[in-house]
């Protein structure tokens, strides 16, 4: 099944279990910017939503019955760069600089697939050069425990 462009912010509710630990995980998708033809302050919706959902989680949690709180605040923003052209687009810039306060951002680089393993590192070099310069904070992952092997370890150091 083909699947279409996201036109307005939907959600997408997952039930997942994991050696006895049952998670709800939401996956919000948003609308692709960028694409019209004015996109000043494009990524107004995405902040709005973000907020509205703290908003709503923080009124149930002053509230009288606490015990049944659903959480659907956004804790994590997959950010996707396009992989055509020379690192962040100014609206990427711009988007990541308006959310970075509200939510942690992990840039993935899209299609990634597409390009040679030179390609992907030059780019990433490039993406980070531009993601400190403008002093955009992104999600760091944390240390691992110190009882961890070290396979473990080092696919941890990987991923960082």
């Amino acid at each position: 099944e083909r699947i279409t462009q996201t036109v307005e912010i939907t959600k997408h509710v997952v039930d997942i279990e994991e050696k006895g630990v049952k998670l709800r995980l939401t996956i919000v998708d948003t609308p692709g910017f960028g694409d019209a033809v004015n996109n000043t302050e494009c990524w107004k919706p995405v902040a709005d939503y973000i907020d509205q959902q703290f908003e709503q989680y923080f009124r149930d949690e002053s509230g009288l019955n606490r015990k049944n709180i659903q959480d659907n605040r956004v804790h994590c923003c997959i950010y996707f760069i396009s992989p055509f052209g020379h690192g962040l687009r100014p609206l990427d810039m711009e988007f990541m600089r308006a959310l970075h306060q509200r939510v942690n951002i992990v840039p993935v680089l899209a299609k990634a697939d597409t390009l040679t393993p030179a390609e992907v590192e030059r780019m990433k070099n490039k993406i980070r050069e531009e993601i400190d310069h403008y002093g955009i904070r992104i999600y760091q992952f944390p240390e691992c425990d110190s009882d961890e092997d070290e396979e473990f370890k080092l696919q941890d150091q990987a991923l960082k």
